[in-house]
């Protein structure tokens, strides 16, 4: 119970307590919250209870001044005995350790890029230039064992390396695991033949998506993974807010071109003007007098009452 908490999931009774697998919901069933460890929710399901893992960002918790395990257990058995719990998809156990794999290796890149940064910061330290592209490569590992280094430089430099060469070895472990994992699958190699998608990819989309069944549609498949951005303006036009080319950006004054991109000087006027009047004359039209107008016999005035 110490890594389950009593609050993570429940469901109402008769009475005020909080239990779970108990519910007086005509269907039964017991809701989880969605940071529950997995186990539980399989424990439960063994012991003939019906799971439903609460969607964190689909239900609508209110506005409470007490938070805490209990009062969770009860919004949502609340919810589910109303029929109004957003749920999301519990994961079988044979999705759950092909995720296992995938994110691990993702982990496990993530700390070799940033070994790689750390031996190019080194390398900066002692004004160093590289000129390979792969510093890792066949010509940038002979690179590193001809440079000249400081002592302490070159330690930790060499210290790099052997965890960079670790960390290879795991990951090509991992990789032949995934390949052996999915070589049956056949999604796995039909979403290959997507341009771009190699074998690593391909376990990502598998594992991440599991059973692409439980989508209504592709539609439903392409807002589960982002890929369908929504229009949340009271203007019924979409406008993108993302960077323009010029030709695009051209038509953003009413179909003509911008100031920015136009093709021709703007047209000077035949007759020479001054910033000063211009400014002048504007105001005289706002306030409706007649600002620095000329006088009959050829001086200037300030003001006049129109």
């Amino acid at each position: 119970m110490s890594s389950w908490r009593a609050g993570c999931g429940g469901t109402r009774t008769s009475g005020s307590g909080v239990r779970a697998g108990e519910t007086d919901h005509p269907k039964g069933g017991t809701a989880l919250r969605s940071d529950t460890h997995y186990w539980a929710a399989d424990w439960l399901a063994e012991h003939g209870a019906s799971v439903h893992l609460a969607h964190p960002l689909g239900n609508n918790w209110g506005h409470r001044r007490v938070k805490n395990d209990q009062r969770d257990a009860e919004d949502l058995a609340d919810l589910y005995r109303l029929g109004r719990l957003a749920e999301a998809w519990v994961a079988p156990p044979a999705v759950r350790q092909l995720r296992e794999l995938v994110r691990y290796r993702a982990k496990l890149v993530a700390l070799r890029s940033g070994l790689k940064a750390q031996a190019h910061a080194v390398l900066a330290k002692e004004r160093v230039s590289v000129p390979v592209t792969d510093l890792f490569g066949k010509a940038g590992r002979k690179f590193l064992d001809d440079v000249p280094l400081a002592a302490a430089y070159r330690a930790r430099i060499e210290s790099l390396r052997g965890l960079i060469s670790t960390i290879d070895r795991e990951v090509a472990i991992f990789e032949r695991d995934l390949e052996r994992e999915l070589g049956d699958v056949p999604g796995y190699a039909a979403i290959q033949k997507i341009a771009g998608v190699g074998p690593v990819i391909a376990a990502i989309f598998v594992a991440e998506i599991g059973d692409v069944t439980r989508f209504a549609s592709p539609r439903h498949l392409a807002s589960w993974a982002g890929l369908t951005p929504r229009h949340r303006e009271s203007d019924p036009t979409p406008r993108s807010t993302a960077a323009r080319s010029p030709s695009r950006a051209a038509g953003s004054s009413g179909g003509r071109p911008s100031k920015q991109h136009s093709d021709r000087p703007p047209a000077r006027s035949s007759e020479p003007t001054t910033h000063g009047s211009q400014r002048a004359t504007g105001r005289a039209q706002r306030r409706g007098r007649s600002l620095g107008s000329p006088s009959r016999d050829g001086s200037s005035r300030s003001s006049t009452t129109a």
